[in-house]
C-alpha cells in the first residue's frame, strides 16, 4: 500500500509541536493500518528510521446541528518516534 493512503495528515497541536523537539511526530492515519504499516509508510515517505510507534483510536463526537445530532467518524492517531538526530520536515 502506498504511504499516502496510510498517512492522512500530520496533527499539529501545541503538545505535538513540543514533541517534535524530542523526535516524536503525530499523524492521523487510516483506521485499518497496523503499527508495522505505519512504520513502513513513514520510513518510505520521509526517509527516516522509525524506532517506535504508538497508536490511539479516537471516538467520534456527536455534534448538534439544525436537523438533529450527527456523529463524527472515528479516527486513529499515531505517535511516531524517529532515530535520534533525524528530523521530519513538515513545512
Amino acid at each position: 500500500m502506498q504511504p499516502h493512503y496510510i498517512i492522512r495528515k500530520p496533527l499539529l497541536t501545541e503538545k505535538s509541536t513540543l514533541g517534535m523537539e524530542e523526535g516524536q511526530y503525530v499523524f492521523e492515519v487510516d483506521r485499518r493500518a497496523s503499527k508495522t504499516d505505519i512504520k513502513d509508510a513513514v520510513e518510505r515517505a520521509y526517509g527516516v528510521s522509525v524506532t517506535g510507534v504508538n497508536t490511539q483510536l479516537r471516538k467520534g463526537k456527536s455534534k448538534r446541528t439544525k436537523f438533529g445530532y450527527v456523529m463524527e467518524g472515528k479516527t486513529k492517531k499515531a505517535t511516531v518516534r524517529v532515530k535520534e538526530g533525524q528530523v521530519i520536515e513538515l513545512f
